[in-house]
């Protein structure tokens, strides 16, 4: 009998099976899954796989996503279009924008 997985299932990730291909990679995983959400809403199976390779010292490695080979041109588009949006001018700084008082 399997145990219960602790990670909310959002979406089905990819079949074992299928060619899959790397399309974005980061030292960071919590911006790599900024990225599977990202291509996820677009209706993209998005799947996460670490390259951590533990050392004496430091760790190295990553977390990569990973898409259907069908889908991979999409989702860099996606991806690109996202990196060349300028931000609006309230999610530019960390402050609130600024309320106007009535007279």
């Amino acid at each position: 009998m399997s145990e219960p997985s602790n990670t909310p299932s959002t979406t089905p990730a990819p079949e074992p099976t299928e060619n899959l291909v790397r399309i974005f990679d980061s030292e960071q995983e919590t911006e790599a899954q900024i990225v599977q959400g990202l291509l996820q809403s677009a209706g993209i199976d998005a799947a996460l796989s670490s390259l951590d390779f533990p050392q004496d010292t430091l760790p190295i490695g990553g977390t990569v996503v990973l898409v259907r080979e069908a889908d991979a041109e999409t989702a860099r588009n996606i991806i690109d279009a996202y990196r060349h949006t300028p931000l609006r001018d309230e999610e530019a700084t960390d402050t609130p924008p600024a309320r106007e008082d009535k007279p």
